[in-house]
Protein backbone atom coordinates (compact mmCIF):
# COMPACT_ATOMS: atom_id res chain seq x y z
CA UNK A 1 0.00 0.00 0.00
CA UNK A 2 2.87 2.10 -1.30
CA UNK A 3 4.44 2.21 1.65
CA UNK A 4 2.76 4.35 3.79
CA UNK A 5 2.41 4.12 7.25
CA UNK A 6 -1.15 3.90 8.26
CA UNK A 7 -3.27 3.76 11.53
CA UNK A 8 -4.55 0.57 11.07
CA UNK A 9 -3.03 -2.18 8.46
CA UNK A 10 -4.39 -5.86 7.87
CA UNK A 11 -2.57 -7.35 10.69
CA UNK A 12 -4.32 -4.72 13.31
CA UNK A 13 -7.63 -5.62 11.89
CA UNK A 14 -7.09 -9.57 12.18
CA UNK A 15 -6.03 -8.51 15.60
CA UNK A 16 -9.24 -7.06 16.08
CA UNK A 17 -11.16 -9.91 14.63
CA UNK A 18 -9.83 -11.99 17.47
CA UNK A 19 -10.77 -9.64 19.94
CA UNK A 20 -14.40 -8.66 19.39
CA UNK A 21 -15.43 -12.23 17.91
CA UNK A 22 -17.07 -13.77 20.52
CA UNK A 23 -19.44 -10.54 21.29
CA UNK A 24 -20.24 -9.44 17.92
CA UNK A 25 -23.04 -10.51 15.59
CA UNK A 26 -21.84 -12.34 11.83
CA UNK A 27 -24.24 -10.39 9.90
CA UNK A 28 -26.16 -11.88 7.29
CA UNK A 29 -25.66 -10.93 3.41
CA UNK A 30 -28.78 -10.40 1.34
CA UNK A 31 -29.94 -9.95 -2.09
CA UNK A 32 -32.82 -9.94 -4.13
CA UNK A 33 -33.54 -10.56 -8.16
CA UNK A 34 -35.77 -7.50 -8.18
CA UNK A 35 -32.91 -5.38 -7.11
CA UNK A 36 -30.51 -6.58 -9.26
CA UNK A 37 -32.96 -6.03 -12.40
CA UNK A 38 -33.23 -2.57 -11.45
CA UNK A 39 -29.65 -1.84 -11.13
CA UNK A 40 -28.16 -4.10 -13.58
CA UNK A 41 -26.20 -5.88 -11.39
CA UNK A 42 -25.65 -8.45 -9.05
CA UNK A 43 -26.06 -6.68 -5.41
CA UNK A 44 -24.84 -8.17 -2.30
CA UNK A 45 -26.14 -6.15 0.50
CA UNK A 46 -24.00 -6.59 4.16
CA UNK A 47 -26.86 -6.53 6.96
CA UNK A 48 -24.86 -4.32 9.66
CA UNK A 49 -28.26 -2.98 10.50
CA UNK A 50 -28.44 -6.37 12.22
CA UNK A 51 -25.29 -5.81 14.09
CA UNK A 52 -25.54 -5.40 18.35
CA UNK A 53 -26.24 -1.72 18.86
CA UNK A 54 -27.99 -1.95 15.01
CA UNK A 55 -24.90 -0.60 13.55
CA UNK A 56 -21.48 -1.48 11.99
CA UNK A 57 -20.37 0.97 15.21
CA UNK A 58 -20.19 -1.95 17.55
CA UNK A 59 -17.43 -3.22 16.37
CA UNK A 60 -14.53 -0.06 16.64
CA UNK A 61 -16.29 0.90 19.46
CA UNK A 62 -15.75 -2.84 21.54
CA UNK A 63 -12.35 -3.25 20.14
CA UNK A 64 -11.26 0.21 21.62
CA UNK A 65 -12.68 -0.58 24.94
CA UNK A 66 -11.86 -3.92 25.17
CA UNK A 67 -7.92 -3.20 24.01
CA UNK A 68 -7.75 -0.60 27.16
CA UNK A 69 -5.32 -2.18 30.17
CA UNK A 70 -7.10 -2.48 33.35
CA UNK A 71 -5.77 0.80 34.37
CA UNK A 72 -7.17 2.80 31.76
CA UNK A 73 -10.35 1.25 31.82
CA UNK A 74 -11.45 1.37 35.73
CA UNK A 75 -12.51 5.41 35.06
CA UNK A 76 -14.71 4.37 31.55
CA UNK A 77 -14.61 6.02 28.63
CA UNK A 78 -16.11 8.93 27.28
CA UNK A 79 -17.04 9.93 23.49
CA UNK A 80 -19.21 12.46 21.71
CA UNK A 81 -21.70 11.59 19.27
CA UNK A 82 -25.35 12.07 17.66
CA UNK A 83 -26.03 8.49 17.17
CA UNK A 84 -24.99 5.21 16.11
CA UNK A 85 -21.33 5.23 18.17
CA UNK A 86 -22.59 6.43 21.01
CA UNK A 87 -24.80 3.62 21.36
CA UNK A 88 -22.27 0.99 20.50
CA UNK A 89 -20.04 2.49 22.75
CA UNK A 90 -22.35 2.30 25.65
CA UNK A 91 -22.84 -1.49 25.40
CA UNK A 92 -19.14 -2.03 24.46
CA UNK A 93 -18.52 -0.48 28.41
CA UNK A 94 -21.29 -2.33 29.28
CA UNK A 95 -19.61 -5.67 28.48
CA UNK A 96 -16.59 -4.91 30.01
CA UNK A 97 -18.47 -3.88 33.15
CA UNK A 98 -17.18 0.29 32.87
CA UNK A 99 -18.75 3.66 32.94
CA UNK A 100 -19.62 5.09 29.61
CA UNK A 101 -20.70 8.65 29.40
CA UNK A 102 -21.68 10.04 26.35
CA UNK A 103 -21.52 13.59 24.98
CA UNK A 104 -25.04 14.36 22.80
CA UNK A 105 -26.12 17.46 20.81
CA UNK A 106 -29.39 18.85 21.83
CA UNK A 107 -30.36 17.93 18.09
CA UNK A 108 -29.77 13.91 18.00
CA UNK A 109 -32.72 11.65 16.88
CA UNK A 110 -34.36 10.67 19.93
CA UNK A 111 -33.90 7.14 19.03
CA UNK A 112 -30.78 7.05 18.89
CA UNK A 113 -30.11 8.97 22.63
CA UNK A 114 -32.83 6.48 23.56
CA UNK A 115 -30.46 3.56 22.57
CA UNK A 116 -27.77 4.78 24.39
CA UNK A 117 -29.70 5.02 27.76
CA UNK A 118 -31.16 1.71 27.41
CA UNK A 119 -27.19 0.66 27.20
CA UNK A 120 -26.79 2.15 30.46
CA UNK A 121 -24.74 5.23 28.54
CA UNK A 122 -24.35 8.45 31.02
CA UNK A 123 -25.94 10.65 28.39
CA UNK A 124 -24.61 14.52 28.83
CA UNK A 125 -25.60 17.15 26.54
CA UNK A 126 -24.16 19.50 24.81
CA UNK A 127 -25.07 22.47 22.21
CA UNK A 128 -25.59 21.43 18.56
CA UNK A 129 -22.54 22.56 17.32
CA UNK A 130 -18.87 20.48 17.10
CA UNK A 131 -17.03 23.03 19.12
CA UNK A 132 -19.67 22.65 22.03
CA UNK A 133 -19.57 18.59 21.86
CA UNK A 134 -15.64 18.41 21.56
CA UNK A 135 -15.37 20.37 24.79
CA UNK A 136 -18.04 19.15 26.78
CA UNK A 137 -16.06 15.78 25.78
CA UNK A 138 -12.97 16.73 27.04
CA UNK A 139 -13.81 18.20 29.83
CA UNK A 140 -15.71 14.93 31.14
CA UNK A 141 -12.99 13.08 30.54
CA UNK A 142 -10.23 15.68 32.29
CA UNK A 143 -12.37 15.91 35.52
CA UNK A 144 -13.70 12.16 36.20
CA UNK A 145 -10.53 10.67 34.30
CA UNK A 146 -12.32 9.02 31.34
CA UNK A 147 -10.61 7.42 28.19
CA UNK A 148 -11.51 9.62 25.09
CA UNK A 149 -12.72 7.17 22.30
CA UNK A 150 -13.76 9.28 19.02
CA UNK A 151 -16.28 7.94 16.89
CA UNK A 152 -14.22 7.34 13.39
CA UNK A 153 -10.64 9.14 13.65
CA UNK A 154 -9.25 6.32 16.04
CA UNK A 155 -6.99 3.10 15.33
CA UNK A 156 -8.68 0.92 17.29
CA UNK A 157 -11.68 2.52 15.53
CA UNK A 158 -10.43 1.66 12.17
CA UNK A 159 -9.35 -1.71 12.94
CA UNK A 160 -12.66 -2.78 14.38
CA UNK A 161 -14.87 -1.39 11.68
CA UNK A 162 -12.30 -3.23 9.27
CA UNK A 163 -13.58 -6.62 10.12
CA UNK A 164 -16.50 -6.69 8.71
CA UNK A 165 -14.37 -6.56 5.16
CA UNK A 166 -12.39 -9.78 6.22
CA UNK A 167 -16.01 -11.03 6.98
CA UNK A 168 -18.34 -9.86 4.04
CA UNK A 169 -15.44 -11.27 1.68
CA UNK A 170 -15.35 -14.15 3.54
CA UNK A 171 -19.08 -14.46 3.00
CA UNK A 172 -18.98 -13.46 -0.91
CA UNK A 173 -15.60 -13.69 -2.07
CA UNK A 174 -16.42 -12.88 -5.75
CA UNK A 175 -17.17 -8.85 -4.91
CA UNK A 176 -15.36 -6.70 -7.31
CA UNK A 177 -16.13 -4.05 -6.12
CA UNK A 178 -17.40 -2.07 -2.77
CA UNK A 179 -19.80 0.68 -2.07
CA UNK A 180 -19.32 1.87 1.90
CA UNK A 181 -21.30 4.88 3.30
CA UNK A 182 -18.87 7.58 4.53
CA UNK A 183 -18.68 10.49 6.94
CA UNK A 184 -15.90 10.31 9.44
CA UNK A 185 -14.28 7.97 7.64
CA UNK A 186 -13.60 5.03 10.41
CA UNK A 187 -15.39 2.20 8.34
CA UNK A 188 -14.61 3.39 4.68
CA UNK A 189 -10.77 3.26 6.28
CA UNK A 190 -10.83 0.07 7.70
CA UNK A 191 -12.92 -1.58 4.87
CA UNK A 192 -10.34 -0.69 2.12
CA UNK A 193 -7.90 -2.09 3.84
CA UNK A 194 -9.12 -5.01 4.57
CA UNK A 195 -10.63 -5.75 1.32
CA UNK A 196 -7.43 -4.86 -0.41
CA UNK A 197 -5.24 -6.96 1.58
CA UNK A 198 -7.36 -10.12 0.50
CA UNK A 199 -8.18 -8.69 -3.22
CA UNK A 200 -5.61 -6.50 -4.44
CA UNK A 201 -8.30 -5.72 -7.49
CA UNK A 202 -11.18 -5.40 -5.84
CA UNK A 203 -12.73 -1.60 -6.30
CA UNK A 204 -13.65 0.53 -3.06
CA UNK A 205 -15.76 3.16 -3.28
CA UNK A 206 -16.95 5.81 -0.56
CA UNK A 207 -20.76 7.04 -0.88
CA UNK A 208 -21.90 10.75 0.52
CA UNK A 209 -24.63 12.83 0.33
CA UNK A 210 -24.25 16.21 -1.59
CA UNK A 211 -25.33 17.91 1.47
CA UNK A 212 -21.89 16.64 3.13
CA UNK A 213 -19.53 15.94 1.03
CA UNK A 214 -16.34 16.89 3.11
CA UNK A 215 -15.00 13.68 1.05
CA UNK A 216 -15.86 14.15 -2.44
CA UNK A 217 -14.41 17.66 -2.40
CA UNK A 218 -11.17 16.68 -0.35
CA UNK A 219 -10.80 13.98 -2.73
CA UNK A 220 -11.19 16.19 -5.55
CA UNK A 221 -8.58 19.08 -4.68
CA UNK A 222 -6.13 16.21 -2.86
CA UNK A 223 -6.33 17.85 0.63
CA UNK A 224 -8.76 17.80 3.68
CA UNK A 225 -11.66 19.51 3.26
CA UNK A 226 -14.08 20.29 6.55
CA UNK A 227 -17.60 21.74 5.87
CA UNK A 228 -19.23 24.68 7.94
CA UNK A 229 -22.34 23.26 8.00
CA UNK A 230 -24.17 20.07 6.53
CA UNK A 231 -27.45 19.75 4.58
CA UNK A 232 -28.92 16.07 4.81
CA UNK A 233 -31.49 13.33 5.68
CA UNK A 234 -28.60 10.86 6.52
CA UNK A 235 -27.98 11.95 9.92
CA UNK A 236 -25.34 9.54 10.52
CA UNK A 237 -23.81 10.76 7.82
CA UNK A 238 -22.39 14.28 8.57
CA UNK A 239 -19.29 14.16 10.30
CA UNK A 240 -16.01 14.79 8.81
CA UNK A 241 -12.93 13.40 7.80
CA UNK A 242 -10.01 13.46 10.31
CA UNK A 243 -6.51 12.90 10.32
CA UNK A 244 -6.08 9.24 10.47
CA UNK A 245 -8.60 8.49 8.39
CA UNK A 246 -8.01 11.11 5.32
CA UNK A 247 -4.51 9.64 4.40
CA UNK A 248 -6.34 6.47 4.12
CA UNK A 249 -8.99 7.68 2.01
CA UNK A 250 -7.20 9.94 -0.39
CA UNK A 251 -4.49 6.96 -1.18
CA UNK A 252 -6.70 3.99 -1.04
CA UNK A 253 -10.32 4.92 -2.05
CA UNK A 254 -11.14 4.43 -5.75
CA UNK A 255 -13.65 7.04 -5.84
CA UNK A 256 -16.36 9.47 -3.54
CA UNK A 257 -19.71 8.85 -5.17
CA UNK A 258 -21.84 12.02 -4.36
CA UNK A 259 -25.72 11.62 -4.18
CA UNK A 260 -28.89 13.63 -3.37
CA UNK A 261 -31.21 13.38 -0.71
CA UNK A 262 -34.36 12.07 -2.54
CA UNK A 263 -32.23 9.31 -4.19
CA UNK A 264 -31.03 8.10 -0.27
CA UNK A 265 -34.91 8.64 0.35
CA UNK A 266 -35.78 6.24 -2.57
CA UNK A 267 -33.23 3.80 -1.56
CA UNK A 268 -34.21 3.20 1.52
CA UNK A 269 -38.04 2.77 0.23
CA UNK A 270 -36.43 -0.04 -1.72
CA UNK A 271 -34.68 -1.54 1.52
CA UNK A 272 -38.46 -1.31 2.92
CA UNK A 273 -40.26 -2.45 0.45
CA UNK A 274 -38.42 -4.76 -1.80
CA UNK A 275 -35.48 -6.04 0.59
CA UNK A 276 -37.75 -6.23 3.35
CA UNK A 277 -34.86 -4.36 5.96
CA UNK A 278 -35.66 -1.67 8.00
CA UNK A 279 -32.79 0.29 8.18
CA UNK A 280 -31.55 4.15 8.79
CA UNK A 281 -31.18 6.77 5.48
CA UNK A 282 -27.17 6.81 5.89
CA UNK A 283 -27.29 2.62 4.82
CA UNK A 284 -29.21 3.57 2.12
CA UNK A 285 -26.88 5.45 0.43
CA UNK A 286 -24.89 2.75 -0.88
CA UNK A 287 -27.97 1.27 -2.96
CA UNK A 288 -28.68 5.12 -4.17
CA UNK A 289 -25.01 4.84 -5.29
CA UNK A 290 -25.26 2.36 -7.35
CA UNK A 291 -28.68 3.42 -8.83
CA UNK A 292 -27.47 6.87 -9.58
CA UNK A 293 -26.54 8.36 -12.86
CA UNK A 294 -22.53 9.54 -11.21
CA UNK A 295 -22.04 5.83 -10.73
CA UNK A 296 -23.79 4.44 -14.32
CA UNK A 297 -21.74 6.63 -16.23
CA UNK A 298 -18.38 6.32 -14.82
CA UNK A 299 -16.16 4.15 -16.91
CA UNK A 300 -14.18 2.90 -13.92
CA UNK A 301 -17.34 1.05 -12.70
CA UNK A 302 -18.40 -0.03 -15.88
CA UNK A 303 -16.95 -3.31 -15.39
CA UNK A 304 -18.51 -3.76 -11.67
CA UNK A 305 -20.61 -6.82 -11.77
CA UNK A 306 -20.97 -7.99 -8.60
CA UNK A 307 -21.04 -5.55 -5.67
CA UNK A 308 -20.83 -5.67 -2.37
CA UNK A 309 -22.78 -2.78 -0.66
CA UNK A 310 -22.83 -2.18 3.53
CA UNK A 311 -26.23 -1.55 4.99
CA UNK A 312 -24.69 0.15 8.14
CA UNK A 313 -27.20 0.70 10.13
CA UNK A 314 -30.95 0.13 11.45
CA UNK A 315 -31.53 3.04 14.38
CA UNK A 316 -34.16 5.08 12.07
CA UNK A 317 -35.98 8.31 13.06
CA UNK A 318 -39.25 6.88 11.85
CA UNK A 319 -40.71 10.15 12.14
CA UNK A 320 -38.55 11.77 9.67
CA UNK A 321 -38.01 9.17 7.74
CA UNK A 322 -42.11 8.36 6.95
CA UNK A 323 -42.28 12.31 6.81
CA UNK A 324 -39.79 11.81 3.93
CA UNK A 325 -41.81 9.51 2.86
CA UNK A 326 -44.64 11.62 1.73
CA UNK A 327 -43.03 14.11 -0.41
Amino acid sequence: MGGYKYAADVDSITKAQDVIKAHIHVTPVLSSESLNSIAGKSLYFKCECFQKSGAFKFRGALNAVLSLDEEEAAKGVVTHSSGNHAAALSLAAQIRGIPAYVVVPKNAPKCKVENVKRYGGQVIFSESNMKSREETAIKVSLERGAVLIPSSNDARIISGQGTLALEFLEQVPELDTLIVPISGGGLTSGTVIGAKAKNPAIRVFAAEPKGADDAAQSKACGRLITLSQTNTIADGLRASLGDLTWPIVRDLVDAVITVEDKDIVEATRYCYQILKVAIEPSAAIGLAAVLSDNFKKNPILSCSRNIGIVLSGGNADLGVLFESWKN
